[in-house]
């Protein structure tokens, strides 16, 4: 079971996520499986596989970074955004990982100078087209999707993600398109987690 999040305002996010079922949340939003996340002993290996009963398809980023042969531990890595979706269970995952976080948020001075320090960014903070702050050879995820105007196509505008692809690619190490990047990531780890999950209440 999936909730989309975010939630129209007049509905109770935790109330709903609270209804589901611990073994059947596959994104991992149930508040006992992010408290399980925050708890040391339940992710001693960040990676493939050994994810106890917590689901959720942020995984997705440490797996694109694992498969990637990116490093995590030891390196510093930034969270460009400070929510629930994303942010709070990412920075959790790379800790875990051995990572030094630091999460970056609408109210964090100097945003470009901590950015330009990381060998590792998960950008996720919805706002179109960052500029080229980035530390040459950096790993970048990019978690967000905006969409632009752009009168020559049909819909007239276009998807795209945190970080300006073009720049991004001139400077670092590697980086996620949008669209065609984290998206598919998210699918497959949700639908990897609905067969864990299957598999797990069947063998008990």
């Amino acid at each position: 079971i999936l909730v989309q999040l975010p939630l129209l305002k007049h509905i109770n996010e935790e109330k709903v996520l609270t209804e589901i079922s611990i073994d059947k949340d596959v994104d991992g939003f149930h508040p006992l499986n992010i408290g399980k996340l925050a708890m040391k002993e339940v992710a001693k290996w960040v990676g493939v596989g050994n994810r106890s009963k917590w689901f959720g398809s942020k995984w997705g980023c440490i797996e694109l970074l694992k498969r990637s042969g990116v490093i995590i531990k030891g390196k510093r890595a930034v969270v460009v955004v400070r929510s629930n979706i994303v942010g709070l269970p990412v920075s959790l995952l790379l800790l875990k990982a051995d990572a030094t976080v630091t999460v970056v948020h609408s109210h964090t001075p100097d945003p470009e100078s901590i950015i330009r320090e990381a060998d590792i960014v998960i950008a996720a903070a919805g706002q179109a087209m960052m500029g080229g702050w980035l530390k040459p050879g950096a790993a970048v995820i990019d978690v967000g999707t905006n969409a632009v105007n752009d009168a020559s196509r049909k819909s007239g505008y276009m998807l795209v993600g945190d970080v300006d692809y073009q720049e991004g690619c001139k400077v670092a190490g590697c980086i996620t398109p949008v669209p065609g990047g984290v998206g598919h990531m998210t699918v497959a780890m949700l639908l990897k987690n609905t067969l864990d999950g299957a598999k797990r209440v069947i063998g008990q």
